[in-house]
């Protein structure tokens, strides 16, 4: 690890030129997003870009974090159409109430951080959250989708918007959809384009940029009539985006005289919630990527977050957050420093000065398709399988909320899903109301230190989100770097919540150089093979096998084969492969190991959980995978089948330094594998005819060396039992090739 960088003003002046870089990767994405926020949350659209000239200035000079952004984000589009809505009275102040509103938030926010009380987000169960998340996905979705179709709808009701989007495509403008569907093309194909100079602008820039030809093309400049299969079609100013001439020009001032109604209060307190959780989740996420591995002051933060959201209130601005895409560019592009976000809102105003000409030659359908891709995102098919494959429960917790939300608003839907939550944990643990309050805040969990300075921590009782906080306070007590063991033997009910912090401990503990172990889970039964999964014991309780475990266990009794079905959290050597050092592996379970005594090659094969992306776009895959441990030194490198953007990648990885290594005399084997590693030379020597041809001649699995061992897995699924026997015959031939070598 490089050397951290310097704090206060000494880090300023030696890192300046990194941080303005970075800066203005950042501004360019943050320009069209902040103005797309604020058109999508029925706001005006000057206001998204206070809210990240703010955001970036103000919250520079107080905050706790290091490296991550603050601005506007898609959270806060639900919260505002919420205010506007609930406070409309006809005299086209509504927004201005909503301002007060987030002046008043802000105000809270800071008191909750000055109290040091950052670490309330964490009880707030994750499948609510991201059910409401879902549900704000859904009415980005239903709003923006008529603007990106140029069609209308009036409707007051999220559904009736999405049924209105059906109904009224058949008047849809179809010039309006060209430069809408050219954006979604862009926003789909951006990171599979090599070029370099396409990566020189951030997708939601190009997707702005190249709509405005589309502006000159059709004449939008003047009210007119256009023709497309014989049918009339209006274009004019009124699809551009309109912004005032000056920056004083687009300032609003708050209107407090709605402070005594329940419709203002709701706002409050969802504004309060929705920016307050989102932005300590991401704080978080960025610590996990900063390459420092700096920790964020949560409660200084918050209360950083809070000063700047009352200062972007007062002047007509959007909510502050936290915002994870701006800050992982921020990141990326070699920021170092809390600077960097200071640069970005600076640059953001020099933007917006110099560019409000060009901007206002922008379609609003533009900013629109951005925000559709995202709203989709939020709420695609995939979020609801993910949710599924974490337990049934956590469907029926996520989708209750996010519909709750829907149909009533967030606040009621955060309360409901939380409540909810609360039954059913109840319901599955057996156990009356007192019995289940009590077995949370009077369970008996203790903290003990052992001789050799290692720590035992015993949770009993009801493990929940509401309990995170006690068992939060005890984590605080453990030194970094020392060795933990989590015992939850004596839990009736262990929380996805609770389990979520526990398995973020430990990453965060095993960083420092201590080991963690969780243990006690043997008796709770689970309904989903989700590693963070809720887990119940009851009494007379057992471990129960799934037939597929059942079928492994007989296989590893006929082989003479070791296995286990227990979960292991001891998961570090495998981010020696390069696979799996940008997709952290959590858990194994599952797991058969052996012995090739021809060979003389230990191996594993085990069922293994691995993340990829951050905060709310992170996902979870489970895969089967094998460990060959060669007793000899290997070449590095990596091997997967040939995709059909075969070519696309290879230019793609020359720019890393890497391309795909060919052999001419086996164009069978070129063609079928995307081989590639650092040293061609040594591959090339150590990949001989024999072993080409054993490839050439077996089934194609992506394989990786890192020099000492061997990682095989195929498609990201567990494998059936008879795969896993193919695994083994594929894994010992294949040992017995290398070892000729």
């Amino acid at each position: 690890m490089e050397k951290i960088p310097k704090t206060g003003i000494k880090g300023l002046i030696e890192n300046w030129q990194s941080d303005v870089i970075a800066a203005v990767s950042v501004a360019l994405i943050a320009l069209p997003l902040s103005l797309g926020i604020a058109l999508a949350a029925g706001a005006p659209a000057m206001s998204g870009i206070f809210s990240a000239i703010v955001g970036g200035v103000v919250t520079t000079l107080y905050r706790g974090g290091h490296i991550s952004v603050n601005g506007p984000a898609k959270g806060v589009i639900g919260v505002i159409l919420l205010g506007i809505t609930l406070m409309d009275d006809g005299s086209g102040k509504a927004f201005n109430y909503v301002l007060a509103a987030v002046v008043i938030s802000g105000a809270i926010q800071m008191l909750l951080g000055l109290m040091k009380l950052g670490r309330l987000a964490d009880i707030f169960h994750s499948s609510v959250i991201h059910g409401i998340l879902a549900a704000i996905g859904i009415i980005i979705f239903a709003k923006q989708i008529h603007v990106a179709l140029g069609t209308q709808s009036d409707s007051p009701s999220i559904i009736q918007n999405l049924i209105d989007a059906v109904l009224y495509l058949p008047q849809a403008n179809p010039f309006v959809i060209i430069i809408s569907l050219s954006g979604l093309l862009l926003l789909l194909l951006h990171s599979k384009i090599s070029y370099r100079f396409f990566h020189f602008l951030p997708a939601p820039m190009w997707v702005i940029a190249l709509s405005i030809p589309f502006v000159y093309a059709f004449n939008f400049f003047d009210q007119q009539t256009l023709f497309f299969l014989e049918k009339e079609y209006q274009v004019g100013p009124h699809l551009l985006l309109d912004i005032p001439d000056t920056i004083m020009d687009s300032v609003m001032f708050p209107d407090f005289s709605k402070i005594n109604t329940i419709e203002f209060w709701t706002t409050v307190f969802s504004i309060l919630i929705i920016t307050s959780i989102e932005s300590l989740a991401i704080a978080k996420a960025v610590d996990k990527i900063d390459p420092y591995k700096r920790k964020t002051d949560l409660n200084k933060d918050l209360t950083g977050i809070g000063l700047s959201t009352m200062v972007a209130g007062a002047i007509g601005g959007l909510p502050i957050i936290a915002v994870i895409i701006r800050s992982t560019v921020n990141i990326h592009n070699g920021a170092k420093t809390k600077w960097s976000n200071m640069y970005q809102g600076i640059l953001l105003l020099l933007f917006i000065v110099l560019l409000s000409p060009i901007m206002r030659q922008v379609p609003l359908c533009a900013f629109a398709i951005l925000l559709v891709y995202t709203g989709f995102k939020l709420a695609s098919p995939a979020v609801f399988k993910q949710a599924y494959n974490q337990g049934t429960e956590q469907l029926i917790f996520f989708v209750a909320t996010m519909v709750l939300t829907l149909y009533t608003n967030l606040l009621i839907g955060l309360l409901g899903g939380l409540l909810l939550a609360l039954v059913t944990h109840m319901l599955l643990a057996k156990v009356t109301i007192p019995q289940f309050f009590r077995m949370i805040y009077k369970s008996g969990t203790k903290l003990i230190k052992l001789p050799d300075g290692s720590f035992d921590l015993k949770i009993s009782g009801i493990a929940n989100f509401l309990g995170i906080l006690k068992v939060d306070k005890l984590v605080a007590q453990i030194p970094s770097g020392v060795n933990v063991n989590i015992d939850l033997s004596e839990t009736r009910l262990v929380g996805m919540t609770y389990m979520d912090y526990l398995v973020e401990y430990l990453k965060i503990q095993r960083a420092t150089g201590g080991k963690v172990f969780i243990t006690g889970l043997d008796a709770h039964v689970s309904l989903s093979t989700y590693n963070r999964a809720l887990r119940i014991s009851l009494n007379n309780s057992s471990t129960k096998l799934s037939q597929r475990q059942k079928r492994l266990k007989s296989l590893a009794i006929d082989k003479e084969y070791q296995y286990s079905s227990q979960i292991d959290w001891n998961t570090i050597y495998l981010k020696k492969f390069h696979y799996f050092e940008i997709r952290p592996i959590e858990r194994k379970y599952n797991c058969l190991k052996g012995t090739f005594k021809d060979s003389n090659v230990s191996w594993e094969i085990a069922d293994v959980t691995f993340n990829e992306g951050n905060a709310f776009t992170a996902e979870t895959f489970n895969t089967t995978l094998m460990i060959l441990n060669l007793n000899k030194k290997l070449p590095t490198f990596t091997m997967e089948k040939e995709g059909v953007l075969g070519n696309i990648f290879d230019r793609v990885m020359a720019f890393t330094g890497y391309k795909d290594i060919d052999f001419e005399m086996y164009p069978n084997f070129s063609k079928k594998f995307l081989l590639m590693g650092e040293n061609e030379s040594e591959i090339r020597s150590f990949f001989t005819d024999e072993i080409i041809h054993f490839f050439e001649n077996h089934q194609i699995y992506h394989l990786e060396s890192n020099g000492e061992s061997l990682v095989i897995f195929d498609k990201i699924k567990l494998a059936r039992t008879d795969e896993t026997i193919a695994f083994i015959e594929y894994g010992k031939e294949l040992a017995s090739l290398f070892n000729k070598k």
